[in-house]
Parts: structure tokens; sequence; C-alpha cells
């Protein structure tokens, strides 16, 4: 049975815990990394796409649950166009592409575009 011993430092990282020049223990800072900009995902309303189509993109594709889905259905319904998610760009992009495709496949006209947040 091995025995476990600490393991020593050497080259580089020996540098890593010794004591500076003053006594003082160095610090080692990481860079700050931006978040990426966020986008809405949005759904806009037409005279031919589903309700129920629309509620079954915003569970598939937005993971909303049936209340919210149904919720956010009306509003596009009502107001013109509703917020389905707020992703980076990419994310944002991909959705909307998928949801474009899988509307196809069913022939609804369903629109959607991407707004800077």
């Amino acid at each position: 049975m091995a025995k476990y011993l600490p393991a020593m430092a050497s080259g580089s990282d020996s540098k890593k815990s010794r004591p500076d020049r003053d006594g003082q223990t160095a610090v080692l800072t990481r860079p700050k990394v931006k978040r990426p900009p966020l986008y809405k995902v949005l759904l806009l309303n037409d005279d031919y796409t589903t309700q129920e189509f629309v509620v079954l993109i915003l569970r598939k594709f937005f993971q909303k649950n049936a209340e919210q889905a149904l919720e956010l259905m009306r509003a596009v319904h009502n107001t013109g166009k509703g917020v389905a998610g707020v992703y980076p760009y990419d994310i944002a992009v991909t959705k909307v592409k998928q949801v474009q495709i899988f509307a196809q496949q069913f022939e609804m006209p369903l629109r959607l575009t991407i707004e800077a947040e």
C-alpha cells in the first residue's frame, strides 16, 4: 500500500508558491472574461400558424412548460410578437434556424427574428 506524500514544487511551479523578493506571497491574477451580449428570439404573429403549433415549438425548442407556452402564445397573438428566449448570438441564431426548419416540415409560415437586448 502506497503512502501519500505531498508533492514537492519543482521547476516553474515552484515560483508560484515561493514568496517574492519583499517577503510577500505572489498572487496570480486571472483576466476578466466579458460575458457575451445577449439577443432576444422573437416570435412574430401570423394568420396561418396554429396556436397549438406555437405552443409545441415553445415547449420543444425553448423549454417552456405548458402554462408558460400558452401564456406566451396568447401574448404573441394579441400583441403581434413575444420573446421566446434570450441567448448569446450563436445560440439565438441556431434556435431560429431549428424552428424554421421544423415549421417548414409542417408547412407552417411561422416567423422569428433576433433583436439585441
